[in-house]
């Protein structure tokens, strides 16, 4: 879960400390104040676009870090498949920081990439925003919601129907190839042909290029490697002036002076060695000199050679290897080419067969949809009586579409609804207003919320268009939820405050130069406070107060004894 965003610098804010619990969190305050600020940080430190105009006026940089706990084994292993550093205790540190010029992200004190963080948190949190709801009007969001319900059981199906759609798709543009018209083929074949027939005609071998190169670089430098040669030699052994000579000399002497002392061995030994060394080198060279070959046909060869193998290289690949690999390409393509009927033949059972195993897949996935679709819709239409929809009908329509099959399968899904008794059923984004919709998203999020293996849920602003026996039915519901993960809700309706595990106030104050957004923690005391606030009271009276602690006891009671009936 998400134990504590703290935040520096960023927009309204200057500093900020919170630390989240468990169950329902809740965060109110006057409109503008600065709510939406401290959502947008959270999106920062989760990857979201960054915006160097977010920094506070004067301030260098900003900074947002968000601290999670969590002992998610799926976690565990995006962090491992990122090489990102994985704390034993179970403790993920998000930290963006933003300045004129930069945007760093870090994942437990090491750099990462938006993408990265991305997907780690989708492992840890889910954000309802304001707008989210604007996907019910969509029917692609239909599909990912209904396929989120019935769960593992599609992922391979899909997986494997995403397979054979590419290799479907690999045999249509072989075919599409082959049955070009026949001037088309006869280019191909030709080109083909002579592709195959220059690589093969070169009889290449692999790393022939650089032996050859080697041998060229070798002949090209030979007539200054011979003279250099030679004079090494004359310096060395040509007459007794020589080194080898005036080395011979001194050993002679070396010898005659040993006879008189005995103590000149190791001198003498030395000095032996080195005329031994002089006697190898001398012989080495001779033999080198010997057999070093050099002539004008061998130069011109191996550079006529050379040039035929980067001619091919610059066309065909930068190895020698990708060369040859080529080469077997194109002659593969080729037999096809020269062989079309039979080629064709062939490609078009492989078309056909790859197509009746995407029926197959296809019609797999659509039994699973159509067999869930069936209790999908009555836990919706459960969820949402909940929420204050009576006598509502929800249906989940799934359509079969053979005429277009993509990697999701051939299926077409729709939401459909009836609001009041006596009225058809017809498409969500049809009949449902936006304070409707809201409330249906929240009844999938319920519902789907055990499939998305997230341990943090944030609601902004769920209450949007709603009030009295309904809002009463939202909080219920969002109770429901925190029983079972953790949940932070932006509101400003005070029956769902009232449900509220710990309660976040958000205050802007000014001191007429500038204003500075500031959150707090709220006792119990000045939690009934802040509900006065929110039940209407301009001015907080003995009243207001009383109403508050009614709607806060309320809450108690509902959640001691009363979610379980939910």
């Amino acid at each position: 879960m998400l134990t504590r965003l703290h935040v520096q610098n960023l927009a309204l804010i200057e500093e900020a400390d919170v630390e989240f619990e468990e169950g329902l969190n809740i965060l109110s305050g006057e409109t503008g104040a600065g709510k939406s600020i401290l959502l947008g940080s959270m999106h920062l430190a989760l990857g979201g676009k960054a915006d160097k105009d977010m920094i506070r006026t004067g301030a260098e940089s900003a900074l947002v870090e968000l601290m999670f706990q969590s002992d998610s084994p799926r976690l565990r292993t995006v962090l491992e498949k990122m090489e990102l550093p994985v704390e034993e205790d179970g403790t993920l540190l998000l930290t963006r920081k933003l300045s004129a010029t930069r945007s760093v992200l870090k994942v437990n004190g090491e750099i990462a990439t938006a993408r990265q963080v991305r997907e780690i948190a989708d492992t840890l949190i889910n954000i309802h925003g304001q707008q989210e709801h604007q996907i019910l009007l969509h029917k692609q969001a239909h599909l990912r919601l209904l396929d989120g319900y019935v769960g593992e059981k599609l992922v391979p199906v899909l997986q494997e129907l995403s397979e054979k759609r590419k290799a479907y798709r690999s045999v249509l543009e072989e075919l599409e190839t082959l049955t070009g018209d026949e001037r088309m083929r006869e280019r191909e074949i030709s080109l083909a042909e002579f592709e195959v027939n220059e690589i093969e005609e070169a009889q290449l071998t692999a790393g022939e290029d650089v032996q050859v190169e080697s041998r060229y670089r070798k002949m090209a430098g030979g007539r200054k490697i011979m003279e250099a040669l030679s004079e090494v030699e004359q310096l060395l052994t040509e007459d007794a002036d020589g080194a080898a000579g005036r080395i011979g000399k001194a050993l002679g002497r070396m010898n005659t002076a040993l006879e008189y002392d005995e103590d000149l061995q190791d001198l003498q030994s030395q000095l032996a060695d080195l005329d031994g060394i002089m006697s190898d080198f001398g012989r080495s060279l001779s033999s080198y000199m010997s057999d070093f070959e050099y002539d004008e046909a061998t130069m011109w060869e191996l550079e006529q050679r050379l040039d035929l193998i980067n001619h091919l290289k610059s066309k065909y690949g930068h190895t020698i290897e990708e060369v040859l690999s080529y080469g077997e390409d194109r002659r593969e393509n080729l037999e096809k080419l020269l062989h079309f009927e039979e080629t064709t033949r062939e490609l078009t059972a492989k078309k056909e067969k790859l197509y009746e195993e995407l029926l197959s897949l296809c019609r797999k996935a659509s039994d699973l949809r159509s067999k869930a679709a069936v209790s999908f819709s009555g836990v919706i239409s459960d969820a949402l009586a909940d929420l204050n929809f009576n006598q509502t009908r929800f249906e989940t329509r799934v359509t079969p579409r053979e005429d277009s099959i993509t990697d999701q399968g051939y299926d077409e899904v729709e939401f459909c609804i009836s609001l009041n008794p006596g009225e058809p059923l017809l498409p969500l984004q049809n009949v449902a207003s936006g304070g409707e919709l809201s409330r249906i998203m929240l009844a999938f999020k319920t519902v789907l919320a055990d499939k998305e293996d997230v341990e943090t849920m944030i609601f902004d602003e769920i209450d949007a268009g709603i009030s009295g026996r309904t809002a009463w039915k939202v909080a219920e519901k969002l109770g429901v939820l925190a029983k079972e993960r953790q949940v932070i809700c932006i509101t400003h309706l005070p029956q769902i405050a009232a449900m509220a595990d710990s309660h976040f106030y958000i205050e802007k104050t000014t001191d007429g130069k500038s204003s500075i957004t500031q959150i707090s923690r709220l006792s119990e005391e000045a939690s009934v406070q802040e509900l006065a606030r929110l039940l209407g009271s301009d001015q907080i009276t003995e009243a207001g107060l009383a109403n508050a602690l009614e709607l806060k006891q309320q809450a108690e009671n509902t959640k001691r004894g009363g979610l379980d009936q939910v």
